[in-house]
């Protein structure tokens, strides 16, 4: 009898704090308020001075030992708080094996598209007169074209094709062509473009309009300079 006795409280008192070590840190008053029934009990099995006493200390263990060894999973995601290396994940968020969301995946970044040809039309360069002169407000206008052609690369290859109206024999507006295309590239490259980026010159007369010659409005857009980029 003094055996069980003995060994009862033990027992007793190991099933409580095996009980607790499944519980969560915060469930320490459950585990005190066990005890302390068990503590209770096994001091009234000494005698009813120890009722007392003995929930006490017993109660006190299993709080001490809930918190120590306590575990659980307090939110809720899946992941033992004693290897949650996140707690308080929100609600409802998938985890990782150790607790915590997974990375948020990188931004894709789209590179811009680069266009490999583009053409610049000039219509409002004018020339004097029957030459291939530049005017100064032709010259503001192509200031303004050098400025774009400076943004461009080194490897960007210029091809400029000066155009005329229908005016004046075929022979006769090609060489005017030519002149105006060279008149063009050559007050560029004072502004600052490199003539290495120019690989062609050349001009195509009346040969390719682009509207009617019969009509004053069309012949000024078929006297144009066009210069082609290709990157």
């Amino acid at each position: 009898m003094s055996i069980v006795r003995t060994a009862l409280p033990l027992v007793l008192l190991t099933s409580v704090l095996t009980g607790c070590a499944g519980l969560q840190k915060t469930d320490w008053p459950i585990c005190a308020a066990t005890g302390g029934v068990v503590g209770a009990g096994l001091g009234a099995i000494e005698s009813s001075s120890w009722i007392g006493p003995g929930a006490l200390v017993a109660g006190t263990v299993a709080a001490g030992w809930c918190w120590a060894h306590g575990d659980g999973d307090e939110d809720g995601d899946g992941v033992p708080d004693s290897r949650d290396k996140c707690p308080g994940t929100p609600k409802g968020v998938q985890v990782d094996a150790d607790g915590c969301p997974p990375p948020a995946p990188a931004p894709v970044v789209e590179e811009p598209a680069v266009v490999k040809e583009e053409t610049i039309v000039i219509r409002d360069v004018h020339f004097e007169f029957n030459k291939a002169t530049l005017t100064p407000g032709d010259k503001e206008v192509l200031s303004t074209v050098a400025t774009r052609l400076k943004q461009e690369t080194s490897t960007a290859q210029l091809r400029v094709t000066g155009h005329t109206d229908s005016v004046g024999s075929d022979a006769y507006n090609q060489r005017l062509s030519e002149k105006r295309a060279n008149s063009v590239v050559n007050y560029l490259v004072d502004q600052g473009v490199p003539r290495a980026s120019f690989v062609s010159v050349s001009g195509a007369g009346e040969s390719q309009p682009v509207a009617d010659n019969k009509t004053a409005d069309g012949r000024a857009q078929n006297r144009r300079t066009e210069i082609r980029i290709n990157r």
